[in-house]
Order: C-alpha cells, then sequence, then structure tokens
C-alpha cells in the first residue's frame, strides 16, 4: 500500500502520523495566564533535540477555530514554561488536564494536582510529577496549524530516588512512563530488555 500525503486532508495524515509514530513521550506544560492563573495541558508530538543546548521541542496545534491554546499563548506572551514527564502515578489526572476549561481555571484544581514552585522561572512545576524541566523559549516556529515552541532547559528537578547524581543514570525500577500510542491509547513501559 502507498498513500499519498498530498491528497489526504491535515486530519487524514495526523490520524495516520500519530498512530503509527509510537509510542510518543507526553509533555505535561504548565504555565502562567496574563492574570497569573496556572495553566496545564498534556502535549504528545514533543522530544528531546539535543543536550548542547539541552532543548525539547513541543508542537502545540490550533483549535478547530484557529484560535491558539492556551499554553501557546502564555508561551509565546511570557517566554516561560515547565515540561513534566507523565508516568503511571500520575497519568489520569494528565488526561484530565486535556480538558478545555476557561482560560482563568486552573486544569490543576480540576485534576487534583498540586504545584511547587520553580527556580529559575515563574511558572510553577507540578509536584505530583516524576520529573520537571524548567524551560525558556530558545526558538519558535510557526505554521497556519501550529505553534512549535523550542525549549532551552535550565533546571531539573526530579522525584526523590529517581536519579542517580553519581552516574547520571535514572533508576528505571522508580521510573514507569507512559507513552501516547494513537487516538485515546496510551503505553507503559513495564516490559524492558536489553540489547
Amino acid at each position: 500500500m502507498e498513500i499519498d500525503f498530498g491528497e489526504l486532508t491535515p486530519y487524514e495524515r495526523y490520524k495516520l502520523m500519530s498512530s503509527l509514530i509510537v509510542p510518543r513521550p507526553i509533555a505535561l506544560i504548565t504555565t502562567l495566564s496574563d492574570d497569573g492563573t496556572v495553566n496545564a495541558a498534556p502535549f504528545s508530538m514533543f522530544n528531546m533535540l539535543g543536550e548542547d543546548p539541552p532543548i525539547v521541542m513541543v508542537s502545540i496545534n490550533r483549535h478547530e477555530d484557529g484560535a491558539l491554546k492556551d499554553t501557546a499563548v502564555n508561551i509565546a506572551r511570557s517566554g516561560e514554561f515547565v515540561v513534566h514527564l507523565c508516568d503511571e502515578v500520575i497519568a489520569a489526572r494528565m488526561h484530565r488536564c486535556s480538558a478545555r476549561l476557561p482560560p482563568n481555571v486552573s486544569e490543576l484544581i480540576e485534576a487534583g494536582l498540586t504545584t511547587a514552585a520553580s527556580v529559575d522561572i515563574a511558572p510553577p512545576r507540578i509536584a505530583e510529577a516524576p520529573v520537571a524541566f524548567e524551560c525558556t523559549v530558545w526558538e519558535t516556529l510557526r505554521s497556519d496549524s501550529r505553534e512549535i515552541f523550542i525549549g532551552r532547559v535550565l533546571r531539573l528537578h526530579a522525584r526523590d530516588g529517581l536519579v542517580d547524581r553519581e552516574t547520571c543514570r535514572i533508576r528505571l525500577d522508580e521510573y514507569a512512563p507512559v507513552g501516547r500510542l494513537g487516538a485515546g491509547y496510551y503505553a507503559t513501559t513495564r516490559e524492558r530488555f536489553t540489547m
């Protein structure tokens, strides 16, 4: 089978690509609205791009009506955001943060998550998350359908016991991340092997 992407609608391309390029890590991002409300939303079009400088990328699509999502508005305005990686412990609450709420209502309250202060930037981090990266915007790319933010990581917060500081290795028996598959499906990383 061959499929010419030029003959597909953007939604058809999305369905195919997002169901084939899996599992994708999930960035649960916190930002601050202009009135100080903590916004939280998950995005699976996310990944690490490099370590020198330490940069990550998140691609945030627009709403169906063309309006920017609150996360994109807040990042564009302030240049600051926190990327949290999600594990099995917070997966259900991460999913609740995907609800479309007014900009002055925090998804964290609705999901039962709490905040902790960041060190280098204003948006707080999520206390329950196993990993949080404090980021500032390094570069922004735009298209008609999305905003792509490349963020420079300033600081890492990790759950106690997760990182061996002497070796800079993750204690994988302490870390059970979840990834996004297509549609409403997610994957765990319980079965692991070495090659």
